[in-house]
């Protein structure tokens, strides 16, 4: 028991900076997420397609390579980033690629006629959207981004490859220096567990909050 004690304080600080790159890559993707998704709904037929191609591109390609090449590549176009910076744009942009896609189909899923309605009493597409559509819509986004926010939180295990010691990579160096992989792999899993199900929990008291018409049904 006292040796898995003095695993903790290595841990902790691993797990830290994984909560630090979740928040800030979090907010990178969101605000992202809603302008590439309004890009696409947009009236401007360069924004749908410039919109279209960044979304099918992170998309289709790895997050692992995306670190990579901002870590390793730009630095030789003579743009250097630190490594939480590239953690932070790297999984904000995959990220916001996905986050997109649920913005845009959490709008689609409002009724056309809602549109309709706004237009008759001369509400701007701006005024629309932030009165009629998004408040509705948010409602139907929020257990996908739950998902996604876990997800992202777990993805940060990727970090370690471009030198931040985030909780996978204490991990890593703990199990070289004590030996002891199923002590040390099963405290990584409790911290993960540990950090991902109260975002879990808020996003679903969050939306229960936003619906109460929806709370006694479940």
């Amino acid at each position: 028991m006292g040796a898995l004690l003095e695993l903790l304080p290595e841990l902790l600080r691993g797990a830290l900076l994984t909560l630090e790159v979740t928040v800030m890559a979090a907010a990178v993707a969101l605000v992202l997420a809603f302008a590439i998704a309004l890009a696409r709904l947009g009236h401007s037929a360069l924004l749908r397609v410039a919109a279209t191609v960044y979304v099918e591109i992170l998309r289709g390609t790895s997050a692992l390579v995306q670190l990579f090449y901002l870590f390793f590549i730009l630095p030789l176009a003579g743009i250097t980033l630190d490594p939480v910076a590239t953690a932070v744009i790297g999984l904000g942009l995959n990220f916001s690629a996905y986050g997109s896609e649920i913005v845009r189909g959490a709008i689609l899923a409002i009724e056309p006629g809602q549109w309709e309605a706004a237009r008759a009493l001369n509400l701007s597409r701006l005024r629309t959207l932030r009165h009629v559509i998004l408040p509705q819509a948010v409602i139907i986004m929020l257990p996908s981004f739950g998902n996604q926010l876990v997800e992202l939180l777990k993805a940060t295990s990727l970090v370690s490859l471009i030198t931040l010691t985030d909780l996978t990579f204490a991990g890593s160096r703990l199990i070289t220096a004590t030996g002891r992989p199923d002590a040390v792999w099963s405290l990584v899993l409790v911290f993960y567990f540990v950090m991902a199900f109260p975002l879990s929990r808020m996003t679903r008291r969050l939306e229960r909050r936003l619906t109460p018409f929806r709370a006694g049904a479940r």
